[in-house]
């Protein structure tokens, strides 16, 4: 089957279409060399004229046939199509240098990329659109000047109910070493320091843990229940230097031990082994 590219030209019979238009310069040629020869290699007149005239309607015929041909290639090669959004740029393609400026072969890369991008987009929103939340008729009715606005909440607690919070768990961690402060009123801030940058790898690693672990722990609900996740899973490195991975199971990989732990579990993995 021939193909056909997307601009709607047929490559076989463009192919085929040269080939009848060197054929076609070729019986012209020869009808141009019989008429420049003229009557030769004929001992009488009349034989001269005959076989010149002979030769001459077979060069004609055959220039005849090739332009028939080639008019009937002409009609299956096609035109490109006139919405083709490279429009002239197909000009490019002439270019003699097409090995040290190979544009015109990037602008078709770039337009095909372009089209499975879109096809593929088209694809994704019709997925998400699929599962998207589902609205009855008499939701769908109502207006939305009626639908109430979401009003920002804010989660006030006492400073006693904090300092009690924190008392707990400061009681439940003995081993490490919690500050509250207010240095603006009532506004309290737990002292926990891992945010100055640490001089060994290993350290630095935990630091960037933790900082994954505080986004989180994130229920503005339950603040304290927050604190003390977050505080459990920073005790789990009390054994950093002891706890080996529970996927490879070594201690060590590439000189760093396990300095990832799961949120959930508390257990120890390489950063290569938790993926």
């Amino acid at each position: 089957m021939a193909d056909v590219l997307s601009v709607g030209v047929n490559l076989e019979a463009f192919s085929q279409a040269i080939n009848a238009i060197q054929a076609l310069r070729s019986s012209v040629s020869r009808v141009f060399d019989c008429l420049k020869d003229g009557m030769r290699n004929k001992e009488t007149l009349e034989g001269r004229e005959k076989a010149f005239i002979a030769q001459f309607q077979d060069n004609l015929h055959s220039v005849n046939r090739d332009l028939n041909e080639l008019e009937r290639l002409s009609n299956l090669v096609g035109k490109p199509s006139e919405n083709h959004p490279l429009h002239n740029s197909g000009l490019l393609s002439l270019d003699p240098v097409q090995d040290k400026t190979p544009l015109y072969s990037q602008l078709l890369q770039a337009y095909k990329w372009s089209n499975k991008l879109q096809y593929h987009a088209g694809l994704a929103s019709g997925l998400l659109n699929q599962q998207s939340l589902k609205r009855s008729a008499n939701q769908m009715g109502v207006s939305a000047k009626r639908r109430p606005k979401a009003q920002p909440t804010t989660l006030v607690l006492p400073p006693q109910y904090v300092d009690d919070v924190i008392s707990r768990i400061d009681r439940m961690f003995p081993e490490m070493s919690i500050h509250l402060s207010r240095p603006n009123g009532t506004s309290a801030m737990l002292l926990l320091d891992i945010w100055s940058k640490s001089n060994y790898q290993v350290f630095q690693k935990v630091t960037d843990h933790a900082t994954t672990a505080l986004l989180h722990y994130q229920l503005p609900q339950m603040p304290d229940v927050v604190v003390r996740s977050f505080m459990t899973w920073l005790r789990s490195y009390i054994k950093l230097f002891q706890a080996p991975c529970q996927r490879c199971g070594k201690f060590l990989q590439d000189g760093l031990p396990p300095t990832w732990r799961d949120f959930r579990t508390l257990e120890a993995f390489h950063d290569t082994c938790r993926q």
